[in-house]
């Protein structure tokens, strides 16, 4: 293309493809800009639903206030503080299902391997204020398919429990566990360093020899939740449990339904809808478990994590 001293195109053909080659750069800007700025809104909508959907108290549980119904609330998973099964949790359910005028009887639907002695407790407490509390109301504990140590000491608090023929029942023992690694940094030639103020600071160290009385002090922990655990046992079961088998029963060895059936540890078998239906005669069943939505564990698993790992390195104690 030839150009004047200007460097104005010398002819107007060529002086007006390149205006519209200009204009259609120009066109090409404008939808980027326009395509832009719709994805901008798209993606602010969208994290403005997720805020409104996630937002503190529209979690929970959607309930119906009129016809009678059972009261169902889910045990499921290691019973820990921060945990779906921590006593804070089951606890709420609990007082939901205990105070609504049409739940006839609230079942605990049990599938847990145990956790914290604490944490049972709590909820092993609760459960007798609350029976006390609402009299014309039964509680019953279904163990589906585990319902071992911790999740056992809950269910013990239950007017009746019944399980299925294969569940796993039982384990009432308490464990603490770790590990030695003293021999092993010897062999690599580590030297370990460790500062105390307080001569048992450093109790259950693994890279150090474990000491006769500090394992007998820990072994006297153990044994005093042990305990702890075989009162609240006796207390809810009574006489139900088979006289004579004791030293069987409390030994943290754990048996399928029918099993535990035969030792006095569960009333029945079946599942809860057939709890609900055959035995409190009602069939309709409202689950009271409070749900946690995916923001609380955004933001609490970081605190959780940490303090899981502290929790860890030390050995902590859990009813298995």
């Amino acid at each position: 293309m030839d150009v004047n001293q200007g460097g104005r195109p010398q002819s107007d053909r060529e002086w007006k493809l390149l205006e519209k080659l200009l204009l259609s750069v120009h066109d090409e800007s404008r939808k980027q800009r326009r395509w832009t700025i719709f994805f901008r809104l798209m993606t602010f909508a969208y994290l403005f639903l997720l805020l409104v959907l996630f937002l503190p108290g529209r979690s929970g549980m959607s309930v119906p206030v009129s016809g009678d119904h059972v009261g169902i609330i889910d045990v499921s998973g290691v019973i820990a503080d921060g945990a779906d099964a921590s006593a804070d949790v089951i606890v709420t359910g609990l007082r939901e299902a205990f105070d609504a005028s049409n739940s006839k009887a609230v079942i605990l639907r049990i599938n847990s391997p145990g956790g914290s002695p604490v944490q049972s407790a709590y909820v092993y407490r609760e459960i007798l204020r609350l029976r006390e509390k609402h009299p014309s109301k039964k509680v019953y504990a279904v163990i589906t398919d585990i319902g071992a140590s911790g999740a056992y000491y809950i269910a013990a608090a239950a007017d009746e429990i019944y399980a299925d023929q294969a569940s796993i029942v039982g384990s009432i023992g308490v464990i603490m566990a770790g590990f030695g690694f003293t021999d092993a940094i010897d062999k690599l030639g580590v030297e370990r360093r460790v500062m105390t103020a307080g001569e048992n600071k450093a109790l259950m160290d693994p890279f150090a020899p474990l000491e006769a009385d500090q394992q007998q002090h820990v072994q006297n922990m153990l044994d005093e939740i042990h305990r702890q655990f075989i009162d609240a046992v006796k207390q809810g079961r009574g006489e139900r449990l088979v006289e004579g088998r004791d030293k069987e029963i409390f030994s943290g060895l754990f048996w399928t339904g029918e099993q535990a059936k035969a030792l006095g540890l569960v009333d029945g078998l079946g599942s809860p809808g057939q709890v609900s239906r055959d035995v409190i005669g009602v069939e309709e069943m409202v689950d009271y478990t409070p749900r946690r939505h995916p923001l609380d564990d955004l933001l609490g698993k970081l605190g959780t994590q940490i303090g899981q790992g502290i929790a860890n390195s030390l050995g902590g104690v859990s009813v298995r």
